[in-house]
């Protein structure tokens, strides 16, 4: 009677509870299998896709697709380049980066460890539904207010910090890079802080309460368990945060000045980017046209599969918990 009891308690799995475990393994298996191949697969064909439309205008191309500056690929002898595009592009995205990261942790920590619950909820629930507002309003928000309203910052900064090169300059605009790098940072902080609120959310609790009981403070606790614990969330939170900035089309298509200049100059009114170019050009490109935009959407999906890459790495070799 005991050993009975034993096997229907504690021992291993009847016959019955078996078989039904595998039936359902097996098409578990199967789906989440096939669904990650589903995926590389697509990958795959729009690698594909990109390649083979890139190929012919690439062909007739009369310049180094990687060195020159230009964009005339409509011409009787088309010219076009990817380089001022790529600058434009990671310029751009790394400024919004710089400003976004340090705003999005600092939100992330509030919201985990300093406000009260209601309002915790409160705020992340406010910072969430940003990403959910359309890109295009961002664009708009910027084309009609804050195009003007950098005019006053961007004269301040070219006046008082105009021997740094980014500030320098004989003129400065509202259309411009560091414009465009202000909505972006905008655009990309409710990832990197929602992403690194989690992660730090998870933080043991065990640490916590130990590095207060040995009578650090508040911001001690959090410099010394937290952020160790949460370095490879929210870096991986800032590269996701990095591609989708280099990846975004239609806000950054109303306010950059849409030239082919590769400058350090921020305040100017150069700059642009491959998404912009491809949404403001593709309407009016011709067969070549079209070929060399999707050639730079190929440089562009390159560059934002690296980056997402990365950040997986960066995961890989270190879990959240900090360890190597």
């Amino acid at each position: 009677m005991a050993t009975s009891l034993r096997t229907r308690e504690g021992g291993p799995a009847t016959g019955r509870s078996a078989s039904r475990h595998d039936r359902g393994e097996g098409p578990f298996r199967f789906l989440t299998t096939g669904a990650g191949i589903l995926l590389l697969a697509i990958m795959a064909a729009i690698a594909v896709f990109l390649v083979v439309k890139a190929i012919p205008a690439l062909q007739q191309n009369t310049s180094n697709f990687f060195t020159e500056k230009l964009w005339t690929p409509n011409g009787a002898e088309p010219r076009f380049g990817i380089a001022a595009l790529a600058f434009g592009t990671l310029i751009s995205s790394l400024l919004a980066l710089l400003m976004a990261l340090p705003v999005a942790v600092g939100v992330a920590l509030f919201i985990s460890h300093y406000a009260p619950r209601r309002l915790a909820g409160v705020l992340g629930y406010l910072v969430d539904l940003l990403a959910a507002v359309p890109s295009v309003v961002y664009g708009l928000w910027g084309v009609i207010f804050l195009v003007p309203f950098m005019s006053g910052p961007a004269t301040f900064l070219n006046t008082y910090f105009g021997w740094i090169p980014l500030f320098a300059g004989d003129a400065v605009y509202g259309r411009s890079i560091l414009t465009a790098s202000v909505v972006l940072a905008i655009m990309i902080l409710p990832i990197i802080a929602a992403i690194s609120r989690e992660v730090f959310l998870q933080a043991p609790g065990s640490l916590e309460e130990a590095s207060l009981a040995l009578g650090a403070t508040r911001w001690e606790m959090i410099r010394m368990s937290v952020l160790p614990f949460g370095r490879a969330g929210v870096v991986s939170a800032a590269m996701l945060g990095l591609g989708r900035a280099m990846g975004e089309t239609i806000a950054v298509a109303l306010i950059f000045p849409a030239t082919f200049e590769i400058t350090l100059r921020v305040l100017s009114a150069n700059g642009n980017s491959i998404a912009a170019n491809i949404a403001n050009g593709f309407g009016e490109a011709t067969v070549t046209g079209r070929g060399a935009l999707i050639a730079s959407g190929l440089v562009l999906f390159v560059i934002t599969l690296a980056v997402n890459m990365a950040a997986r790495l960066i995961v890989a070799r270190r879990s959240f918990g900090g360890a190597a």
